[in-house]
């Protein structure tokens, strides 16, 4: 089989919510949960073995509700949140939680099993996150390189900062902040930076996107009309501290230097449709993924804003030759951004793509027809950016 050759696992259920396992960095690894009205609701674990070129997979019931969105531990293989809907008193509701997977199958690498003695496992509830007035929880984003002691959630017009405690059983709201405003104002998604020692969280409302001080719960920063129609997503470049992508209904990608908001850096117009999900390579910032509802994956080089714009840097230890040495000094143009890959496999809306934590070359997408695609970058960039 061709290395590039994309990997295709059906769920057999309509889903929307992928995450790599993000404290495994050995095992190629991802969490997928279904969305079903009718039957108890999953999380499929997902390990591919990239030597033989399969998917296995390992089913957990997830009987809280229909899953929107999910993430995991970045310091605990076992524990992920999910935000899910659950019907009380004919009201649906979105809620939050920590759970435990069962210790067998947290580390990646596993076969399926044996489907005559598969009995499907559960998972363990370790906390609600969720306040005493009920909201909808549209987001949990883990502190990066964190203990994973701490996480925010984002529920209607609130954002939470919680304090996971007595091996995560216990989740003590530390603090939290408003928009104000007119109208009905609701998150839609957030991500937690990287940088600054990680106390900077950005959200996204309808249009606007804005930067939180986690330590004030103050804002930074305000980005409005970011987008022509809602912001569906984001995602902070993990090399440039400043740098924050975005993506949203008007069909564009767009990335922002967060200390001069007045315009985006660039603009990225490839996808016909909403575009759902947007997220940076962790090794190669230059690589960015995102999926649309044009039920297509799109694979950018955007080099020019990158930490390497001007291509991999020759040290001046590796020319021997000085005679050599002037020629090889190229004119300092930064290299031009391009359109790597569409990848054309799905044939329903992309709702999430995400890179592996084990491997920076390879990354998965999901349909909402519940179809997994594991791709890899193409060889001959891979290539061409480690040489």
């Amino acid at each position: 089989m061709e290395d590039d050759a994309p990997v295709i696992y059906g769920l057999e259920f309509q889903a929307r919510a992928l995450t790599p396992q993000t404290a495994e960095t050995d095992a190629i690894r991802f969490l997928v949960g279904t969305q079903s009205l009718k039957y108890d609701n999953q999380i499929h674990i997902i390990d591919f073995d990239d030597e033989n070129n399969i998917i296995n997979k390992n089913v957990l019931l997830h009987q809280a509700g229909e899953i929107w969105h999910i993430s995991a531990s970045p310091a605990d293989k076992g524990v992920l949140a999910t935000c899910y809907n659950k019907t009380s008193d004919s009201r649906v509701l979105g809620c939050a939680a920590v759970w435990r997977m069962p210790k067998e199958l947290e580390s990646g690498g596993h076969e399926s099993p044996d489907d005559s003695a598969s009995t499907t496992q559960t998972l363990e509830l370790l906390c609600h996150l969720g306040s005493a007035a009920p909201s909808n929880v549209a987001c949990v984003t883990w502190e990066p390189m964190g203990d994973g002691k701490k996480v925010i959630t984002l529920a209607d017009n609130h954002i939470l900062l919680w304090d996971l405690q007595e091996s995560s059983s216990q989740a003590v709201l530390a603090s939290s902040a408003s928009l104000e405003g007119k109208g009905q104002l609701r998150f839609t998604s957030g991500r937690w930076s990287p940088h600054h020692n990680c106390t900077q969280v950005a959200t996204a409302n309808d249009t606007t996107l804005r930067g939180w001080d986690t330590r004030s719960m103050s804002q930074i920063y305000c980005i409005e009309n970011a987008h022509g129609q809602l912001v569906r997503d984001l995602d902070f470049n993990p090399n440039k501290q400043y740098y924050l992508a975005s993506c949203g209904d008007d069909c564009k990608v767009k990335f922002w230097d967060t200390r001069n908001v007045t315009e985006p850096v660039k603009t990225l117009e490839e996808h016909s449709h909403w575009v759902w999900s947007v997220r940076y390579n962790h090794s190669h910032d230059q690589l960015v993924l995102t999926g649309s509802s044009d039920s297509r994956v799109i694979l950018s080089n955007m080099v020019s804003i990158s930490s390497e714009p001007f291509g991999h840097l020759v040290d001046d230890d590796d020319v021997s030759d000085p005679e050599e040495h002037h020629t090889e000094e190229k004119s300092k143009e930064p290299l031009q951004d391009n359109v790597i890959a569409t990848y054309e496999e799905h044939e329903d809306s992309v709702y999430a793509v995400d890179w592996s934590s084990a491997d920076p070359w390879l990354f998965a997408s999901l349909s909402y027809d519940g179809r997994l695609v594991i791709n890899r970058v193409p060889r001959a960039l891979k290539y061409h950016i480690l040489l």
